[in-house]
């Protein structure tokens, strides 16, 4: 199973969908959801890992067709510190899990979706885990 998630790190909002598999046609899904959950924005930058269908061929008429709206930008490879996405997803598990007994699988899966149904709007929380201070 593979988790996509997206932060906007001006309102907290995050985004995020499964697939039974990481591959790029999983991935141009998410996109879509990523597009019409923003439709009103007049782009959306979306800084991105360098997983392998992240870069596939095969997406590339879809990025094409939807280069006014959708930009992507590739973080350094081994950089997981400047993805704000890293830093929620670090957050949400201390969150459910740390120091927290749950018997089973599902148990856990239900919490995890239980804070993404309350992070899916504007959250300063989210702000607040996203920002960078050195």
């Amino acid at each position: 199973m593979t988790l996509f998630g997206s932060v906007n790190i001006e309102s907290g909002e995050v985004i995020a969908k499964t697939s039974e598999k990481g591959n790029y046609q999983s991935f141009k899904k998410y996109l879509k959801k990523v597009l019409y959950k923003y439709n009103n924005k007049e782009k959306i930058v979306m800084i991105l890992d360098n997983v392998r269908y992240h870069h596939a061929k095969l997406l590339k008429p879809f990025l094409e067709k939807h280069d006014q709206k959708l930009e992507l930008m590739y973080l350094p490879p081994y950089s997981p510190d400047l993805n704000p996405m890293e830093r929620v997803w670090w957050y949400m598990r201390k969150k459910i899990t740390h120091n927290r007994y749950m018997d089973s699988l599902t148990v856990r899966k239900k919490k995890f979706w239980q804070m993404f149904s309350y992070f899916d709007k504007p959250n300063q929380e989210i702000i607040d885990v996203c920002s960078v201070n050195y």
